[in-house]
């Protein structure tokens, strides 16, 4: 590899473009400081070390900001149920019909879509750490303003602005890791902090059962309350961001970047790594990390690329569903148990986010270890999710209908790793080939795009579709049913296609790009190509695994 080809996050040997934000550092010779690091250093001990140093630093923050910008979004389900029988639910207040409720759900996400590309390209421009400190801020600005919705035009109006302002935020995180870690690691990351949507979605739903409980407090209704709450949380969390979280790494020994005049008031986060570990780290990261200027040019061989398209169709299925089963999951178990009231709907809405964490902190590991088997671990959940939708929709009777119940709990464990895994094959497949623009635009489209899905099942289905949710009895919102497990089968072909073209029609490695053998390959990029599988597990393991000495170590 030359050493134009070999620019990383931590600086570029290029000049900077005229009107770029500010000027990366040039990389530093490798003839000083790098020559004094030992080859010990650079065992598999230390780099583990290095980067748990990383997640430290970096994923509870995602986990947190993640989780407030989750309950925000989400919690319009909830309402719709929250003090019902006293007649302070959504629908009473605003005076909403199902439909334009709907309707104001699937406006978050038209806007979403818009504004996803755009948001993570302006990323690539600044400071990475500032803009999604900002996209924090301004969702709990929004979430607050959301406690004086009076009529339909606000709902609509602030579902809007939401959708604007948090786009860019899911697909800027996975963008955001890509700068610290090697794309084979990022999906057991994103995984995790991906887990504060289920916990966000679960501790809502206890949580709004205390609200209810303070349903007419100073005037406001108990989902008047939440909405106040989340949002001043959220605010405060977002400032406490911009000290927090690392900005782009730099080469080591190489001058911090100058700050565009905008930025030069805010204040500087200490850089994630120092010392000998950020040497170790750059050694490591610089053949995986492909870190150029880019162009309009580079951004249309993006959308040119095959690849970005059957992963849309994935994350389109399975996003979707997701989507649809967080917003109307009260709606649907209402449905399995007219009996219920608001408190015992958000209780049973709880243990789905439960079995979807516990999936994504099981599969999404073992898909790192295996990643080169992501269509296989993406697959097998998304089989779980057509499974649980055809029991919640003709499992149990009228006398016992709780194995409908059970088949959204299936759901919800299908549905945790499948978007981490979307996400993570996005980033590993593009960001060798393209490139920061390339993670940067693909998962800006893969998730702002497929976020379409979610269009289809807030707006046409559920409490969008008529017939379905005035079908009497047990066949009520089975066609809404229905035709998520038709997208969820499309979503299956897709990952198919996916696998069967890389392995077939595209001969070159899907990780690093290149032909033949691996000569020349170190450090991060060397393990791409390695899967680790089962190792390092624990002694037990490692006796019957042992680990093969290469050059990766």
């Amino acid at each position: 590899m030359s050493a134009e080809s070999a620019q990383t996050a931590f600086g570029s040997t290029k000049e900077p473009v005229s009107g770029e934000v500010y000027e990366r550092p040039q990389a530093p010779s490798e003839s000083t400081d790098m020559d004094d690091l030992e080859p010990s250093e650079f065992n598999v001990e230390n780099i583990e070390r290095i980067y748990r140093k990383l997640d430290w630093r970096i994923i509870p923050a995602f986990w947190v900001l993640y989780f407030m910008c989750s309950a925000i979004r989400s919690n319009v389900g909830l309402a719709q149920t929250m003090n019902a029988n006293s007649g302070h639910d959504l629908a009473d207040v605003l005076h909403l019909n199902p439909h334009q409720i709907s309707t104001g759900l699937a406006l978050f996400y038209v806007c979403y879509v818009v504004f996803d590309l755009p948001s993570n390209l302006v990323m690539t421009r600044l400071s990475p750490h500032v803009w999604l400190s900002r996209i924090v801020i301004s969702v709990g600005l929004i979430g607050t303003c959301m406690t004086a919705m009076k009529a339909a035009w606000s709902f609509y109006l602030l579902r809007l602005l939401l959708g604007i302002v948090e786009a860019g935020l899911w697909p800027g995180m996975t963008y955001y890791l890509t700068l610290f870690y090697p794309p084979s690691r990022i999906g057991k990351r994103i995984g995790q902090y991906f887990t504060a949507a289920q916990v966000s979605a679960a501790v809502v739903g206890l949580v709004s059962a205390g609200f209810q409980e303070m349903d007419g407090v100073q005037g406001y209704v108990g989902f008047q309350w939440m909405f106040l709450v989340y949002g001043i949380i959220t605010i405060a969390l977002g400032f406490a961001q911009l000290w927090w979280l690392p900005d782009r790494p730099v080469a080591p020994g190489a001058s911090a970047p100058e700050r565009h005049w905008m930025l030069r008031c805010l204040p500087q986060s200490r850089p994630a790594l120092t010392g000998r570990d950020s040497m170790i780290h750059y050694h490591d990261m610089k053949r995986v990390y492909h870190n150029s200027k880019w162009t309009w040019g580079d951004l249309l061989h993006v959308f040119m690329d095959w690849r970005l398209w059957p992963l849309l169709v994935m994350y389109f299925g399975v996003v979707g569903v997701g989507i649809g089963v967080q917003l109307y999951a009260n709606l649907i178990i209402k449905a399995i148990n007219p009996s219920l009231n608001g408190v015992d709907l958000s209780l049973l809405t709880a243990p789905i986010w439960i079995m979807d964490l516990i999936a994504i902190l099981i599969v999404t590991p073992f898909s790192d270890r295996f990643h080169r088997h992501r269509a296989l671990f993406f697959s097998i959940p998304v089989l779980l999710q057509i499974l649980g939708l055809l029991l919640t929709s003709y499992a149990g009777t009228d006398e016992n209908p709780w194995p409908r119940y059970g088949g959204l709990l299936i759901v919800g464990f299908g549905l945790g790793p499948t978007v981490p895994i979307t996400m993570t094959w996005t980033a590993e497949i593009f960001q060798p080939r393209h490139g920061e623009v390339g993670v940067a635009a693909a998962s800006a489209v893969v998730s702002g795009w497929g976020n379409l899905g979610s269009i289809l099942t807030t707006y046409a289905l559920y409490s969008g579709w008529k017939s379905d949710y005035e079908a009497p009895g047990r066949q009520k919102y089975r066609k809404s049913n229905l035709v998520m497990v038709g997208i969820l089968i499309a979503s299956i072909l897709a990952a198919v296609l996916m696998e069967v073209l890389l392995r077939v029609v595209d001969r070159r490695s899907r990780y690093t790009g290149q032909e033949g053998d691996n000569d020349g390959v170190d450090g991060a990029a060397c393990r791409e190509i390695q899967q680790r599988g089962l190792q390092g597990l624990g002694s037990g393991v490692r006796r019957w695994f042992r680990r093969d000495k290469t050059d990766c170590e």
